[in-house]
């Protein structure tokens, strides 16, 4: 008998090609998620995205008045939601607010690492402390908290990891040296941390936004020449707004992303194959 033969003649090979199709659900109903830099702009669009599907909130930013309006229009979705107001450049405060979130809903079921900052100067005019702040907030926060994640999806059985790059893991533009720097490491953490947590069920993927129109840019793109210049390089002829990953959360959020890991999803219009690199 051939070793890809079952004493009935079948080769389990063939049985799993002729094994009936079942559609992934998208549905988040019954998940707890924690987004961090959830109290405005692309972690608070994320955050409703996911509260859209079905899953209850855990919200943490700096300013509790950010995370209270936040919070405010998750409950209009009819979704439970838990406001940490966390700085997440600290390590201790970390780890206090994922396991804030864990204890609060009994289990953690998906990580959101949208919490970022960025200096836009001159590479030769950073400080010590620019570096240090930036890598805290952006690169070591990410880090620990997915680290402090970790059992508590294993208790789950899995879990879903989501780190917010940027299209700065493709492209460099002037000014923002160390922004860039810290999204280069969160691209290659994304990786490392998918091919370790890969055997817990626990995947972890990015996704990298464009040039986006939020709370943060409103006053750049309020200024129609520099609009103009913005959009000019990305070919769907305008800039990204929060509702635009919506679709990437909720699919890597969801089992229907179960057999994907360490993988990346640019959201930008298409700008970075348009061949362009305009600041």
């Amino acid at each position: 008998m051939s070793s890809e033969e079952t004493a009935g003649g079948e080769s389990p090979r063939r049985m799993v090609l002729d094994s009936e199709f079942t559609m992934p659900s998208f549905s988040l109903t019954g998940r707890v998620a924690l987004v961090t830099g959830g109290g405005r702009g692309l972690g608070l669009g994320m955050a409703l995205a996911l509260a859209h599907a079905g899953a209850d909130i855990a919200l943490a930013s700096r300013s509790a008045d950010e995370l209270e309006r936040a919070a405010g229009m998750i409950r209009a979705i009819g979704r439970e939601v838990l406001i940490v107001p966390t700085d997440v450049g600290d390590v201790a405060a970390v780890q206090k607010m994922v396991n804030q979130a864990a204890g609060h809903y009994g289990g953690l079921d998906i990580l959101v690492n949208a919490a970022g900052i960025n200096f836009r100067r001159p590479i030769d005019t950073f400080t010590e402390e620019d570096w240090d702040r930036i890598m805290a907030v952006n690169l070591k926060g990410a880090f620990f908290a997915a680290q402090a994640a970790r059992p508590h999806m294993q208790q789950r059985g899995g879990g879903k990891i989501i780190n917010v790059g940027s299209i700065i893991f493709e492209l460099v533009v002037p000014n923002i040296a160390l922004y860039a720097i810290s999204k280069g490491g969160m691209r290659q953490m994304t990786r490392a941390l998918s091919l370790e947590y890969a055997g817990d069920g626990i995947c972890v993927n990015a996704i990298a936004p464009g040039r986006f129109w939020t709370k943060m840019t409103d006053a750049f793109f309020s200024v129609p020449e520099l609009y103009d210049s913005a959009v000019s390089v990305i070919p769907m002829g305008r800039p990204g707004t929060p509702s635009d990953l919506a679709g990437a959360t909720v699919l890597l959020a969801s089992a229907a992303s179960d057999y994907i890991t360490g993988q990346t999803i640019f959201v930008d219009g298409g700008w970075l194959y348009n061949g362009g690199v305009k600041a």
